[in-house]
């Protein structure tokens, strides 16, 4: 009798037969898919991972199932998807970080970018820098709070979803770069931290955009700077950290499917036609419209590339900053 572990392995020495995207996602289907997630259940990483699970269903496979398995920072989920069988029938949603910051701020991890194999790009986001009512109506922009935060000293006091996160990461360069002190507040996850900001007990703020947009066009907060390579749609009379002279500060926040070490690539290359194929649908792209983010999607290769590009920018920004976080 034929194994599913021979059918991989004939498909994958075959090419999947030089077939099209659909014969390929045929060819490729399993009867069950697991896409573990290594946060708990109604975050943003779980919830649109479930969105792209119900399209999988039924057209790349029978059954997915979405598990969760937090801890560590996400890291558990890793560990979970580096254990599991390289059969395509595993998969990890999870955000950039743990592969573009993650190995190069922990002394030590248990997993390695080379225990997953890239197979396709998801959502994704800029990053905000925005002050509340503890900083003068009259900062509208990064010149006028560098130049506030250095005539008051101590008053830069500055919330990130968590210390060693790009937005953490991405304030400190700030205010490295523009040479003014600046206080690090770390939370845990950015709920906590947007009212503190509000409430105006700490002064701003670097988040993913989405956390901050409808407050800025609220007028309770005022977003000063976003991270793109362009303005974002969402805010566009907010000029980029680029336009304002901090061209190392260009980056998004990305999500990407991940599989086990070993998938072999034409599996993977069909996940992601599979996976493509279901961020198209206008559901899946407009539940990302209230977190000001956008689909990625893209083949494998762009994944690898992208991979390798915000791996080296993470590496730059931990080396600069000199951080460590297990320190």
């Amino acid at each position: 009798m034929t194994t599913r572990r021979q059918l991989i392995q004939g498909a994958a020495a075959a090419g999947l037969m030089g077939l099209g995207p659909l014969s390929a996602i045929a060819q490729a289907r399993v009867e069950s898919l697991r896409i573990i997630v290594g946060f708990p259940p109604g975050g943003t990483t779980d919830a649109f991972a479930r969105r792209v699970a119900d399209k999988l269903r039924g057209t790349f496979a029978n059954t997915v199932i979405v598990d969760n398995k937090p801890g560590g920072g996400g890291m558990v989920g890793v560990t979970t998807v580096k254990g599991a069988p390289a059969d395509g029938a595993h998969l990890l949603y999870t955000p950039a970080s743990m592969f573009t910051i993650f190995p190069h701020s922990f002394s030590k991890l248990n997993y390695a970018v080379s225990d997953v194999a890239p197979v396709g790009l998801g959502h994704a986001t800029d990053h905000a820098f925005a002050v509340g009512p503890a900083v003068p109506e009259s900062v509208r922009n990064l010149k006028d709070f560098v130049e506030w935060a250095k005539a008051n000293p101590g008053k830069a006091s500055i919330a990130n979803p968590g210390s060693g996160s790009m937005p953490h990461l991405l304030a400190g360069r700030l205010a490295m770069l523009a040479n003014f002190q600046v206080t690090n507040v770390p939370f845990a996850g950015s709920g906590p931290a947007i009212p503190q900001v509000l409430g105006g007990q700490v002064a701003g703020m670097s988040s993913p955009l989405g956390d901050m947009a409808q407050h800025h066009k609220a007028g309770k907060a005022r977003i000063l700077a976003t991270s793109g390579p362009e303005r974002s749609p969402y805010v566009p009379e907010v000029a980029t950290y680029r336009e304002q002279g901090f061209g190392e500060l260009v980056v998004r926040e990305w999500f990407g499917f991940f599989a086990p070490a070993g998938t072999p690539e034409p599996v993977r290359e069909a996940i992601n036609s599979a996976l493509r194929a279901a961020m198209a649908q206008q559901d899946v792209r407009d539940f990302v419209t209230p977190l000001a983010g956008h689909i990625e999607g893209g083949s494998v290769a762009d994944h690898t590339r992208r991979l390798a590009a915000d791996s080296d920018m993470g590496r730059r920004l931990v080396t600069a900053l000199n951080f460590k976080a297990d320190s």
